[in-house]
C-alpha cells in the first residue's frame, strides 16, 4: 500500500503541473484529490483487510486513469482513441471514492463489519478453484476471495459506465423522434442500443456467477470459522454454562448467511450508487438550464443537482429519524424467534419424558407464551416498519414527477429539448436513487445491524469462554509421570464464583477402580468434568497421566443423529471399527438384537431406551479401551444385576484400564477397590477424602 501511495503522489504532482501549464481546472482538481488520495493510501495500511482491498482498488484506479487523462491533457494520447480518453473527473471520482474508504474506517460500526470479514479474505489456507476454460487449479482461499472481490467491484463500475452510455442513448434517441430523423432513430436503436443493451445483460450473468461464487466459498468458511471456535476445547460447553449468548444454532446458521449476503449487497451496490452519484450528477450540473434567485440576475449553477442532493439529504434524515427503532426491534425479533424454535427443537428431544408426564398441556402453554412473545414484538416492528414504508413510498412516487415539474417550463419555451428533458429526468432519477439507498435500504440495514450485533456477541461470549482458562485463571490441566491423577489445592466453584468444591490433596489411579460418593449437590459430577477439563471455573490445576485416554460415561449418553454404527463409534468416525468388533461390543453388553440395524437411520435418542444407551455407552467404551474410564451414574438406569455384569465385563475387558465411578447403590462398593467420600467443610463447600476400609476379619 506504501509503494502504491508513492505512485499515486507521482501522478498528482503531474497533474498538479499539467493543469497549471494548460490552466485545466479538472486537472488541477484531480491533482489536488489526488494529493489527499496519497496521504488516504498511505494510513490505509493500518486500517483492516478487508478495507485496504478497496484502497488498492481506488489507488490502482486513479493511477490508471489519471495517467491517461494526463497523456490526453499533454496531447500524448492517440487521435484515433480520443473519443475513449479518459476524463480527468474520472480519476477525481475514484480518488473519492478512496478518500471515502479512509474516512469510514473511523465509524465504530464499519470497524466491526471490517473485523468480521477480514479473516476470510486474509486467510491462506488451500482450496480447488476451476476458471473455465483453464481447468481446475489450486489457491489459498484468500487470495481468491480478493481476485473475486475486486473482479466484482470493478465489473460493478463497468455497468455503471454502461449506463452511463445508455443515458446519452437516451438524450440521441428521443431527439430523434422530437427530429422525426429515421436514419439517426434506426442507427441509435440497433448499433448503440442493441450493443451495449447485450454488453449489460452479459456483464450481469458474469456478476451473478461470480457473486454466488464468492458468497457460498465466503459463508462456508464463517460457518466452519464459528462451528471451529464454539465446539474447541468445550467451549460450547462453558458458554452454555455461563449463559452468555443464547442460540448459538442461529448464530452460526442464520447470522453468517445474513453477514456475508448483506455485506455484498450492502458494500458493492452502495459503491455502484455513489459511481452514479458522481457521474449522473455531472449531466446534471453541465445541463443548459439557467436557474436565477428570485429578484436577482444572479444564475445558481447545477441548480438541478443541488435540488437532487438537498431534496434526498432531507428525505434521509427523516427516513433515519422514523425508522431507528427498527434496529433494536430486528435484534428482538430474531432473538424471540430462535427461542420459540429452540422450545420445538427441545420439545421434540424429550418427547417420551414429555409424553410420559403428561405434559403436553404445560408444554402447550409455555409454546403459546414464547410465540406470544414474537406476535407482541412483531406489531411492534410492523407499526414501524408501516410508518418508514408509507414515508418511503411516499418518497418513491413523488420522484417520478419531481424533475418534470422542474424541467417543463424550459421545455415548452424551448429551452431545452426532449431528448435532452428525458435524459436530465433520468439523470435525475438516477440520482435521486444513489442519494436515496439508505432510505430504501433502512429495513435491510436494521437487519444486517442485528445479525453484527449477535456475530460480534457470539465472539465475545467465545472470548469469554477461552479466557476462563487463559493464564493462571481458571482450572487447567497438567500432564504428570505415571499413571495417576492428582490433584492438590484446587477450589471448584459455579459459574457465578460460588465455591462448591476444596480439594486438599486427592490421588486417584491408586487402586484398580475407585468408588466416589457423597450427597447430591456436593460437586461428584463437576469434580469429575474438572478432571475431564472441561469445567474451567474455579483455580487450581488438574495433574492427569502424560497422554492419557481419558474417557467420561454420563448418566445420559448422547446418540448422534445418523446411523446406529455412527452411535456405536461415536466420538471416532463411523468406519473406525470393524463390523465384528461392533457386533462383539453389542453382544457383550446385550444389544445384540440390534446388530442388524447398524447402518439403519434413527432417531436412536428416542428409539433406545435408557437402559439400551447406556449399555450402548459402554459399549464405546469396550471398542476404545482408554487408560481411564470415568462413569457419572452411567449404569443408573440398570436393575442392580445386570450392573453387576456390566462391571464384571469392563473389568475382565480392559484390564488396563483405571475405573473411577460416581453412584448411590450400596451394591456399588464391593465392585471398587478403593472408595472416596465428598465430605462437608464449614463453609459450605465439599471436599473428596479417602475412605479407609474395615479389615475383613478371618472366621
Amino acid at each position: 500500500m506504501r509503494l502504491l501511495s508513492f505512485f499515486v503522489a507521482a501522478l498528482a504532482a503531474i497533474a498538479l503541473v499539467a493543469g497549471q501549464l494548460s490552466g485545466s481546472g479538472g486537472m488541477l482538481g484531480m491533482g489536488a484529490v489526488g494529493v489527499l488520495l496519497a496521504l488516504a493510501t498511505y494510513r490505509s495500511t493500518e486500517t483492516s483487510f478487508f478495507l485496504k482491498i478497496f484502497s488498492g482498488i481506488f489507488g490502482v484506479e486513479y493511477v490508471v486513469f489519471g495517467a491517461g487523462s494526463v497523456l490526453a491533457q499533454l496531447g500524448y494520447w492517440p487521435a484515433d482513441w480520443a473519443a475513449i480518453a479518459p476524463p480527468a473527473s474520472l480519476a477525481t471520482t475514484v480518488a473519492v471514492f478512496g478518500i471515502l474508504i479512509y474516512a469510514i474506517s473511523f465509524i465504530p460500526m464499519i470497524q466491526r463489519i471490517s473485523r468480521l470479514a477480514s479473516p476470510y479474505f486474509s486467510s491462506t489456507e488451500t482450496t480447488t478453484a476451476y476458471l473455465w476454460p483453464f481447468g481446475t487449479y489450486q489457491i489459498q482461499l484468500g487470495r481468491l476471495g480478493v481476485i473475486l472481490l475486486i473482479f466484482l467491484v470493478i465489473l460493478n463500475q463497468a455497468q455503471v459506465g454502461i449506463s452511463l452510455r445508455l443515458s446519452f442513448f437516451n438524450r440521441d434517441f428521443y431527439n430523434a423522434i422530437q427530429e422525426k430523423d429515421a436514419p439517426s432513430f434506426w442507427y441509435q436503436l440497433i448499433y448503440v442500443f442493441s450493443v451495449w443493451a447485450a454488453i449489460s445483460v452479459v456483464s450481469n450473468l458474469i456478476e451473478m456467477f461470480a457473486n454466488y461464487t464468492l458468497l457460498i466459498r465466503w459463508r462456508r468458511w464463517m460457518a466452519e470459522k464459528y462451528s471451529k471456535s464454539w465446539l474447541g476445547n468445550a467451549t460450547h460447553y462453558r458458554i452454555s454454562l455461563a449463559g452468555t449468548a443464547d442460540n448459538p444454532d442461529q448464530r452460526i446458521a442464520e447470522d453468517t448467511r445474513a453477514f456475508v449476503n448483506q455485506t455484498y449487497n450492502f458494500a458493492l451496490p452502495l459503491l455502484s450508487q455513489i459511481s452514479t452519484l458522481v457521474s449522473f450528477s455531472i449531466i446534471l450540473w453541465s445541463i443548459p438550464v439557467p436557474i436565477t434567485i428570485p429578484g436577482t440576475e444572479i444564475i445558481i449553477p447545477g441548480f438541478l443537482l443541488w435540488m437532487a442532493l438537498i431534496y434526498a439529504i432531507a428525505a434521509t434524515w427523516i427516513t433515519h429519524l422514523i425508522g431507528k427503532p427498527l434496529i433494536g426491534l430486528e435484534f428482538e425479533q430474531e432473538r424471540r424467534e430462535a427461542n420459540f424454535r429452540f422450545s420445538l427443537a427441545r420439545l421434540r428431544e424429550y418427547s417420551e419424558q414429555i409424553a410420559l408426564m403428561r405434559g403436553e398441556a404445560s408444554e402447550q402453554r409455555h409454546l403459546s407464551q414464547r410465540f406470544g412473545d414474537i406476535v407482541s414484538n412483531f406489531y411492534r416492528l410492523v407499526w414501524s416498519r408501516v410508518k418508514l414504508t408509507s414515508f418511503t413510498l411516499s418518497y418513491n412516487q413523488a420522484n417520478v414527477v419531481v424533475p418534470y415539474v422542474l424541467l417543463a417550463p424550459h421545455y415548452f419555451t424551448g429551452i431545452i429539448t426532449l431528448g435532452i428533458m428525458t435524459q436530465v429526468a433520468s439523470a435525475f432519477d438516477r440520482v435521486q436513487t444513489a442519494m436515496s439507498f439508505f432510505i430504501n435500504s433502512y429495513q435491510a440495514i436494521a437487519s444486517y445491524l442485528a445479525s453484527i450485533n449477535r456475530l460480534t456477541t457470539f465472539e465475545a461470549a467465545i472470548g469469554q469462554a477461552q479466557a476462563a482458562t487463559a493464564g493462571e485463571k481458571g482450572i487447567h490441566q497438567t500432564e504428570l509421570p505415571g499413571n495417576e491423577v492428582h490433584i492438590d489445592g484446587a477450589t471448584l466453584t459455579l459459574p457465578n464464583g460460588t465455591p462448591i468444591v476444596r480439594i486438599d490433596g486427592l490421588d486417584l489411579g491408586t487402586a484398580r477402580s475407585t468408588l466416589v460418593i457423597g450427597p447430591s449437590g456436593s460437586g461428584k459430577s463437576t469434580l469429575f468434568r474438572a478432571i475431564a477439563g472441561i469445567w474451567p471455573f474455579g483455580e487450581g490445576k488438574v495433574g492427569v497421566p502424560a497422554s492419557a485416554r481419558i474417557m467420561l460415561l454420563p448418566q445420559r449418553p448422547y446418540l448422534p443423529q445418523g446411523t446406529l454404527r455412527a452411535a456405536m463409534s461415536y466420538p471416532a468416525l463411523d468406519d473406525t471399527y470393524t463390523d465384528a468388533d461392533i457386533a462383539t461390543a453389542m453382544t457383550q453388553v446385550k444389544l445384540a438384537h440390534l446388530i442388524d440395524r447398524l447402518d439403519d437411520v434413527d432417531l436412536w435418542a428416542q428409539r433406545l431406551s435408557g437402559g439400551e444407551q447406556q449399555r450402548l455407552a459402554v459399549a464405546r467404551a469396550l471398542l476404545a479401551k482408554p487408560d481411564w474410564l470415568f462413569l457419572d451414574e452411567a449404569t443408573a438406569s440398570l436393575d442392580e444385576k445386570l450392573e453387576g455384569e456390566i462391571y464384571d465385563l469392563i473389568d475382565r475387558t480392559l484390564p488396563q484400564t483405571k475405573i473411577v465411578s460416581i453412584g448411590h447403590r450400596s451394591t456399588l462398593r464391593e465392585m471398587h477397590d478403593e472408595i472416596v467420600v465428598m465430605q462437608p467443610n464449614a463453609d459450605g463447600t465439599h471436599s473428596p477424602r479417602a475412605m479407609v476400609r474395615e479389615p475383613v476379619v478371618q472366621s
